[in-house]
């Protein structure tokens, strides 16, 4: 069941995101600088983490309902910030440090859908880390419509590659 984060989000700090560096916050589902997407929030909560989203109608499905991609992609991207806050923390890191949290990215997602997700209501994210590696964090996350568990994921998440990391062709590949 999912409880609502102690103080909501507005009063709780920056969010995972927020601590992503520049070249790593162009992601449809959660990067700050991309004008098109969704910019989803990630907040720690005690052990856990939250992400509260509220569909909008063109993330319909059918009338009434959200379309599983979105749902997919909520899990998708609060899992990646899950997981970059757990490598974070694990390295002796707070949230709001002047270092950059480390950008993850995802090498497995697994997603069930366990009933439709109705439109018009605010989804609610819950995950947590289940496993912690090196270079990997295996995040298992909820997604609620109110207090109904509609989906449920798992997600393999690893530090980005080099290929991905900021350099000197980092500039070029941003949009705009």
């Amino acid at each position: 069941m999912p409880m609502e984060p102690d103080a909501g989000p507005a009063h709780r700090g920056p969010a995972v995101q927020d601590r992503y560096p520049d070249d790593f916050a162009w992601c449809y589902g959660c990067g700050r600088h991309n004008p098109a997407g969704l910019h989803l929030k990630t907040y720690p909560d005690g052990d856990e983490t939250v992400t509260v989203f509220e569909p909008r109608p063109e993330h319909m499905a059918v009338p009434g309902f959200v379309y599983g991609g979105l749902i997919a992609s909520l899990i998708d991207c609060h899992s990646m910030a899950t997981a970059s806050l757990a490598l974070y923390r694990r390295d002796g890191h707070r949230l709001g440090d002047p270092e950059p949290v480390p950008r993850c990215v995802t090498a497995s997602l697994k997603v069930d859908y366990l009933r439709p997700t109705p439109l018009g209501v605010p989804l609610t994210v819950r995950g947590r880390v289940v496993e912690l590696g090196q270079r990997k964090a295996v995040v298992e996350s909820e997604l609620y419509a109110g207090e109904t568990l509609c989906a449920r994921g798992q997600v393999v998440a690893v530090l980005a590659p080099p290929a991905m990391t900021p350099g000197p062709a980092g500039a070029e590949r941003r949009p705009g």
